[in-house]
């Protein structure tokens, strides 16, 4: 972050004298995967100018395979990113300080979906099968899950066969895994493009099986929040963000064209989109932005119940702070 304000400090913090010109506060987001609905509220708050309200100019950097958002962040390449709790974490606990300064996601997309003609009814069906999954951190809620399952992962008639999938849904299609990862609002919606119809499925979402951990929150790294100029500003960038958030959930379809225009690659389609912002509006509906304490102490439980192998080994300390976002809802 480079902090340009031209700025008088006052009791109440950094403020503008009068007639003082200023350049905006540059921040940058790091995403935690490419330029698509997931991350509307964003992409709605830089085109409709909240992050210029706030006097901040915000760079969005899309996220991909090759691309873990801690590391850009531990390096210098972001000041802010988007990821998943587990993730951040169990990258807490080996030695970067992640802070959780706000949660957009209320909910878990994360789910297991299955062919039903491979005979996976339930979750006491796994033991034996091939599994998809995703890594590069996206594997520790499954990793969690069958800890508290008691599967190994390690395959043979009692455990799973994991497969390391790709950020596709080829292994079902091609019937190499019994199951696969995918998020409601994205890979899903894949399978069912595919032709494969959604009574020949059998899904089971983290939420439902009493597994769910946080997705998509805002990171920054402790040091930086020992600034006051930078918590300033992050205060700011959540509350242009949640209003971008708030926006998108009311305007669904608009805010799936505003992400449309932001993707460079042009492999989005606006179907997709759309659908993807109306799925996601359910994850992020129900929250102001405010980490729930309740819900942070659940995705810890979920994590250290892991047997001998958990994600995590010992109860976080400092991995959020309300402090941003208590500040930002009071304006």
């Amino acid at each position: 972050m480079k902090s340009t304000f031209l700025a008088a400090l006052t009791a109440g913090g950094l403020a503008l004298g009068a007639g003082q010109a200023f350049s905006a506060d540059e921040i940058t987001l790091q995403l935690k995967w490419v330029t698509q609905a997931q991350f509307a509220g964003y992409y709605v708050a830089l085109e409709k100018g909240f992050y210029e309200e706030e006097g901040l100019d915000v760079t969005i950097k899309p996220g991909g395979p090759d691309i873990a958002p801690a590391q850009v962040l531990a390096g210098g390449g972001a000041d802010v990113i988007v990821d998943w709790m587990p993730s951040a974490l169990a990258t807490r606990e080996k030695g970067v300080p992640l802070v959780n300064i706000a949660q957009p996601f209320k909910s878990s997309g994360m789910m297991l979906t299955c062919l039903k003609e491979n005979n996976v009814m339930s979750p006491e069906d796994f033991p034996g099968k091939t599994l998809g999954v995703w890594f590069y951190g996206n594997e520790y809620p499954f990793l969690s899950w069958m800890a508290h399952l008691g599967i190994p992962t390690d395959g043979g008639e009692d455990g799973v066969t994991v497969l390391k999938q790709g950020f596709n849904v080829d292994p079902l299609l091609q019937k190499q895994a019994a199951c696969i990862s995918t998020m409601t609002y994205n890979e899903y919606w894949q399978v069912i493009d595919a032709g494969i119809p959604e009574d020949a499925l059998n899904t089971f979402k983290y939420e439902d099986e009493g597994v769910a951990t946080l997705e998509d929150g805002l990171y920054v790294l402790e040091d930086d929040l020992a600034e006051p100029a930078f918590k300033e500003d992050m205060v700011k960038f959540v509350r242009a963000s949640m209003k971008g958030w708030k926006w998108a959930e009311e305007n669904p379809d608009e805010a799936a064209e505003i992400v449309l225009e932001y993707d460079d690659t042009g492999a989005q389609t606006e179907k997709h989109q759309k659908r993807m912002m109306s799925e996601v509006a359910k994850l992020t509906a129900g929250s102001n932005g405010a980490l729930d304490p309740a819900d942070y102490q659940r995705t810890v439980d979920v994590l250290l119940g892991g047997g001998s192998d958990p994600v995590i080994t010992k109860e976080p300390e400092g991995a959020y702070t309300l402090e941003i976002t208590d500040a930002a809802l009071s304006n």
